[in-house]
């Protein structure tokens, strides 16, 4: 299984902390619309989350005031 490197999903020197809190979140939400909807997922969703940073669909947004 091919996976994206992370140098590919992380731009502008953003920090993996932020890219782990991110697909969970997003691989939470998956999940939940999938319930609403009763659907089955194909894939995992911490998968299709990973593919959705690596291909643009959404981006990593840092609070600035929140970095050390």
């Amino acid at each position: 299984m091919l996976r994206p490197a992370i140098c590919q999903i992380l731009k502008n020197n953003e920090s993996y902390y932020s890219l782990v809190i991110a697909v969970a979140k997003r691989a939470r939400q998956i999940t939940d619309e999938a319930f609403e909807n009763e659907k089955s997922l194909d894939e995992k969703p911490v998968k299709t989350a990973v593919d959705e940073f690596a291909g643009g669909e959404y981006k990593i947004i840092e609070d600035p005031s929140l970095r050390a």
